[in-house]
């Protein structure tokens, strides 16, 4: 079932959240696994082990690169932008970028004076650190949340975190804490599960007459 970003019943975008785990497998994509595993358990722990200077290395954001790749669109030309950057560049402006919350407009203005990282790879740093504060600006949660996914602004980012922080507030009043990456994460897993049920998961052109066999919804 689809969720819609103005549904109000908490058990609905639970059930969305709870099938995040099952959706990173389902894409069968190389690495994407131990790279959400790193994204979602190992950074968090390894950032806030660093406060009260909290900074990302060079190679953490690279693989933070590679995870936001594999999950969305892969683009090989950021990869090797945010993998050539120099390590005391990226500790200084991801530490001012940490220092600046909440203020989530100077934070992401932090870390976008390095190269290859805009608004959405940014997105995906703060909300690392601080997911009770700043979501991932997803394709997906973007369309869910305000209808479009291809202007990644900051302005437009500022538009989503309002209204995921929004909804956030929303849901946690009926519920346990649901934070504003919670809702990003359950509008992603709600959205991969539409496509997956519309699509076969092996291409009908790949293996000769075994369509019926193997077409699953």
């Amino acid at each position: 079932m689809e969720l819609h970003f103005e549904c109000t019943d908490f058990s609905v975008w639970k059930e969305a959240l709870s099938t995040y785990k099952s959706r990173i497998e389902s894409l069968n994509k190389p690495n994407l696994i131990s790279l959400d595993e790193f994204y979602s358990d190992e950074l968090p722990s390894l950032l806030h082990q660093r406060n009260p200077n909290p900074s990302i290395t060079t190679s953490e954001l690279s693989r933070l690169m590679q995870w936001k790749l594999t999950r969305g669109k892969w683009r090989p030309r950021l990869l090797d932008f945010v993998s050539s950057l120099d390590d005391s560049s990226v500790k200084s402006a991801s530490q001012k970028a940490f220092h600046s919350l909440p203020d989530i407009s100077k934070a992401i203005s932090e870390l976008t004076v390095l190269k290859g990282v805009g608004p959405a790879t940014a997105s995906a740093v703060l909300a690392a650190y601080a997911p009770e504060t700043a979501p991932f600006m997803s394709d997906e949660a973007m369309v869910a949340a305000l209808g479009n996914s291809k202007d990644y602004s900051l302005k437009q980012y500022l538009l989503f975190v309002e209204k995921l922080q929004s909804k956030s507030k929303e849901l946690s009043l009926k519920g346990d804490s649901f934070t504003p990456s919670d809702v990003e994460r359950a509008l992603w897993s709600s959205a991969v599960g539409v496509k997956l049920q519309s699509s076969p998961t092996v291409p009908d052109n790949k293996i000769k007459g075994s369509n019926k066999r193997k077409r699953k919804h």
